[in-house]
């Protein structure tokens, strides 16, 4: 159930801000344009919908992170590719 701070966000757009949070190459930028969510709001929003533990956990590993902020990268955004991802043509799924 959403907070009273939070409850303009559905339960499926928080459970996305926390699997975008989560996501080591996701920068807080990207949420700020999603959902209009500065840092500090995204670090409350995770600090609620976590146990403690898995707070510090998260905390710990984003802080001062350069993949979470923009200006602190030194890869382009989309660097990243697997091996195994199908050239998008029409999001057909390729079968092995």
């Amino acid at each position: 159930m959403p907070t009273k701070q939070f409850s303009n966000l559905s339960q499926f757009e928080i459970d996305r801000i926390v699997e975008m949070a989560w996501e080591d190459r996701t920068p807080f930028d990207a949420i700020k344009v999603q959902f209009s969510l500065a840092e500090a709001e995204v670090i409350q929003l995770m600090r609620q919908e976590m146990k403690l533990s898995s707070w510090k956990m998260w905390r710990a590993r984003v802080q001062g992170r350069a993949t979470k902020h923009l200006m602190k990268r030194g890869f382009e955004v989309g660097g990243f590719k697997c091996t195994l991802q199908k050239h998008i043509s029409l999001n057909k799924i390729s079968k092995r």
